[in-house]
């Protein structure tokens, strides 16, 4: 069965690049486009993976990250971090909030594949 990966970028190319590599790949993709949208999608999809962009409006990554870890079924769920930053401060940040791991923009979608496949077996 396919993996259902929950995408949460404002960037709408950066949403469909990952659509396009990941889709071909063999997952299933969802989107959001901030961090308050990724919290009401990730209810309503239920993902095996969440994939989170970290500077957006309205919710950065760090927050719903925060809030995701909050849901009781959200608790184990594997979270990885795409984004242009990549300060050891930022990415020990995103640990404490919960995240799994961290993949700097631009990324390469083999190995972003064998990210996913490693965290969600």
């Amino acid at each position: 069965m396919s993996k259902l990966i929950l995408t949460v970028d404002d960037s709408a190319s950066m949403r469909m690049l990952l659509k396009t590599s990941l889709t071909a790949q063999g997952f299933t993709i969802e989107g959001a486009n901030d961090g308050v949208h990724g919290l009401e999608r990730i209810q309503e999809v239920n993902p095996d993976l969440l994939i989170t962009d970290i500077n957006m409006p309205k919710m950065d990554g760090f927050g719903l990250i925060e809030e995701v870890r909050k849901l009781p079924q959200f608790r184990g769920l594997p979270i990885l971090v795409l984004s242009t930053e990549f300060s050891d401060e930022k990415k020990a940040r995103a640990r404490e909030a919960g995240a799994t791991g961290w993949i700097t923009k631009p990324f390469d979608a083999t190995k972003l594949g064998a990210a996913i496949r490693r965290v969600c077996p």
